[in-house]
This record gives structure tokens, C-alpha cells and sequence, in this order.
């Protein structure tokens, strides 16, 4: 009877994906090929503004101190979108809420470009503001690819969304130049270039989800796990609530120190470039390698966390960054090679952090509150960046890039005794939940 209640409250058209795992595997695979396209345009748009944003403003400002201001501000604007990407997401799919986000930040884009031709500051505060949703459902898009894969496929599956994201990532920052010649045929400042960019390749990662993420996954997830539930709650696998919170509060942390780091430095390297003496074209070059490092190695990490584990890899987080703020703060500012090298690293300890958080995040979370725990989380991840792209310019204006790359380098050891703690503490659960049963 419960599961004719079940079948009865279901849409019909959903039975074909929980009566049949070959449909289900269908759909898996074709919700990750429309993420794959949508992510390569999202990469090319988010690329524009970490490439020539704290640039543009240093123009439009005349102040090295204000040159974090807009990596703060889409950063911080990313933060409310991700709250209502998530909850759109949750109570109506993730097309809707996705499709959303990017149309956003496509108009956002359009609005810093008129900033720059009206030379208006507080449009183009306001249109950074707006720009920053389609960072943050460039972000968010990672956990639609997870809705319908296994326990051991979620890393795989979040490192598919991220590695597409690559190719439009690195080609945004390599096509500076030539956007910026364009803008300038077309009467609009150089700077401004990138974000005609970055509107168009929104805009049609927004379009792109509109049309053809059907059915939606997270909807054809929660109706699988719905009617798991009513044919054999016994068989429904719920973590314990106690390793549930902390999974998400370590995931969150892994994330939002990871993206502290990261924004902080990579905000300022463009501006401690060209003091010395390296063009548009090298800041483009060095940012590009950056963002391919964030995005290229994710099938990889992927792969090594649901192997090799997601604590170990966010351990490897740490360390990596390390390593990166320590060469950031001792290369000669004049050393292509050796800043390119930093930002590499960057980006790679970005990486592992981000898809072994993630993958913390998943697993300690279930399909009803899923897409609204992964919203809010992103907010804090936005809100850190936010942070760290407004102190960073403070930072290096009142001290040094020297004293950020190396402060940066020593925050993220903090990751460590966090998992550390997280091991003894999901030790002590399982000890326990054994002792209860009376196996030990």
C-alpha cells in the first residue's frame, strides 16, 4: 500500500527513472554533458572579471588601495546569489535556479560595461554586485552533475562540472587583448572588453540550462529517494546526525579557508605585476595558468578523492597552498616563471580543497535539504572571498605582497588540526554507534 501511495502522489513521466536504472544512468550522463557546455561558457564569464576587475577599478578609481574593491564586491554578490540559487534550486530544480543565476550575471557584465563608458562608479559598484551571480552558479552548477551519481562517483562527478570549466577559464583571460581591441572599435574603455565577454558567455550558459536541462535531476533524485523510502526505509542509508553536522561544518571550513587564501592572493598578483613592469598580456598569461590550475587537474582530484579520501586530500589542500604563498612572497617580482609557478599552485590547492570539501559537504547531507545546505555553504565560500579580495588590497597598500602571500600561506595550515579533529571526532561516533550494538 505505501507504495501505491507513493506511485499515486508521483508524476507519471518520473516512474520511467525509478522503475529503470538503465534510464536513470541516461539521464545521469546527459545532465553531465549539458553541465560540461554549460561550464565551459560560465568559465570564460567569471574569467573576465578576476582578469581585469581590481585593473578596471584602479582606472576608474585612482587608488591602489581600492583595487580589491571588485573582486569584493562580485564576491560578495555571489553570496546572496548562492543563498537563492539554493533555495530556488531546492523548491523548484536546478534548472530554474541555475538558469536564473546566470541570466543575473550576464546582466550584471552589461552593466559594468556602460560603468566603464559613463565612467559611473556606483553603477559599476552596483553592476558587480549583480555580476557576481554567475560566479556563484558557476559554482553551484559543480553539485547538479552529484544529484543523481553514487557515493563513490560524487568527487568524479563534481571534478566533470569543474574540469569543462577549464577551456573557457583560460581561453577568458588569454583574450584580454584581443576583447579590449574590440571594445576600443566599438567606443568602449579597453578594460571594459572582457566583460562583453563575460555577458555573452553567461548568457548563454543561462539559455543553454533553460532549454535543455530536462527532466531536472535533483527532482528525478528526490522522487527516486522518496520512493526508496516508502518501499524499505530500512534500506534508506541516513548518516548519523552527529557526523552529519560536522561533515558540513568541515566541509564549509575547507572551503571558505581554501577560497580566503586563494582570492587574496590571486587579487593582488595582477597589480604587483604591472608595478613591475609586466604587460596586460603577462597578467592575462600568469591568471590564465591560475585558473587553468584551478579547474584542469579535477578529473584527477576527483579520482583521488573517492579513493584516496576526502580528508587526506584536504590536508593536501593546506599544504599545497603553503607552499604557493611561500613562493608568491619570495619571487622576484620581475620572475615570470617563478610568479606563474605560484599562481599555479594557487590554483591546484584551490582545487583539492574545493572538490574534497564538496564531497564532505554531499556526503553529510541529504536530498531533502541538499540544494539549500550547498547554497548557504556557498554563501560563506562567497563571503570569504569577499574578504579576501578587500583586504587583500588594504593588506598589500598599508604593507606589503610580501606579508599577504606569506600570511596567506600560514592560514592555510589551519586545515590540519580541523581534520584531525574531524577524524577523532567520526572515531568516537563509530566507536559508539558499536558499542550500542554490542560489537565491541
Amino acid at each position: 500500500m505505501p507504495n501505491q501511495t507513493n506511485h499515486f502522489h508521483t508524476p507519471e513521466w518520473i516512474h520511467r527513472y525509478i522503475d529503470s536504472p538503465q534510464n536513470r544512468k541516461h539521464l545521469y550522463h546527459k545532465t553531465l554533458l549539458i553541465i560540461v557546455l554549460s561550464q565551459f561558457f560560465g568559465g570564460a564569464g567569471l574569467a573576465a572579471g578576476i582578469t581585469v576587475g581590481a585593473l578596471l577599478a584602479q582606472d576608474m578609481l585612482g587608488s591602489d588601495s581600492l583595487a580589491g574593491v571588485p573582486i569584493a564586491l562580485f564576491t560578495l554578490g555571489s553570496a546572496g546569489a548562492a543563498m537563492l540559487v539554493g533555495r530556488l534550486s531546492q523548491k523548484y530544480g536546478r534548472r530554474s535556479g541555475l538558469a536564473a543565476g546566470f541570466l543575473a550575471g550576464a546582466a550584471g557584465a552589461i552593466g559594468v560595461v556602460f560603468s566603464a563608458i559613463l565612467q559611473n562608479v556606483p553603477l559599476l559598484f552596483a553592476s558587480l554586485l549583480i555580476y557576481g551571480s554567475g560566479t556563484a552558479t558557476n559554482l553551484q552548477a559543480r553539485y547538479a552533475g552529484t544529484d543523481l551519481a553514487g557515493p563513490r562517483q560524487r568527487a568524479t562527478a563534481v571534478s566533470i562540472a569543474m574540469v569543462s570549466t577549464t577551456f573557457g577559464a583560460v581561453a577568458g583571460p588569454n583574450l584580454v587583448d584581443v576583447m579590449g581591441e574590440f571594445a576600443v572599435s566599438i567606443q568602449v574603455p579597453a578594460l571594459a572588453g572582457p566583460f562583453i565577454l563575460a555577458a555573452a558567455a553567461f548568457g548563454l550558459s543561462g539559455v543553454l540550462l533553460l532549454i535543455f536541462l530536462r527532466p531536472d535531476p535533483l527532482v528525478v533524485a528526490r522522487a527516486i529517494a522518496n520512493n526508496q523510502e516508502h518501499e524499505d526505509p530500512a534500506e534508506v542509508d541516513v548518516p548519523q546526525d552527529t557526523v552529519n553536522r560536522k561533515g558540513v561544518y568541515v566541509g564549509a571550513t575547507t572551503m571558505v579557508l581554501t577560497q580566503i587564501v586563494m582570492v587574496a592572493i590571486m587579487t593582488m598578483t595582477p597589480v604587483h605585476m604591472e608595478k613591475h613592469g609586466h604587460s596586460l598580456g603577462d597578467v592575462g598569461m600568469v591568471i590564465g595558468i591560475h585558473i587553468g590550475a584551478m579547474y584542469l587537474p579535477s578529473l584527477i582530484t576527483g579520482y583521488l578523492v573517492d579513493r584516496v579520501g576526502r580528508i587526506t586530500m584536504a590536508i593536501a589542500s593546506g599544504i599545497t597552498l603553503l607552499a604557493s604563498g611561500l613562493l608568491s612572497a619570495f619571487a622576484p617580482g620581475d620572475s615570470m616563471l617563478l610568479l606563474t609557478i605560484a599562481l599555479a599552485l594557487l590554483g591546484l590547492g584551490w582545487n583539492f580543497g574545493l572538490i574534497s570539501g564538496t564531497s564532505l559537504i554531499i556526503d553529510a547531507t541529504t536530498l531533502d535539504t541538499r540544494a539549500k545546505t550547498q547554497g548557504a555553504v556557498d554563501v560563506l565560500i562567497a563571503l570569504a572571498g569577499a574578504s579576501g579580495g578587500a583586504l587583500s588590497g588594504m593588506v598589500v597598500a598599508h604593507s606589503s605582497f610580501f606579508a599577504l602571500s606569506l600570511g596567506g600561506g600560514l592560514l592555510s595550515l589551519i586545515l590540519i588540526p580541523v581534520m584531525i579533529w574531524y577524524i577523532s571526532s567520526y572515531t568516537y561516533v563509530q566507536k559508539e554507534k558499536m558499542k550500542s550494538q554490542g560489537l565491541q
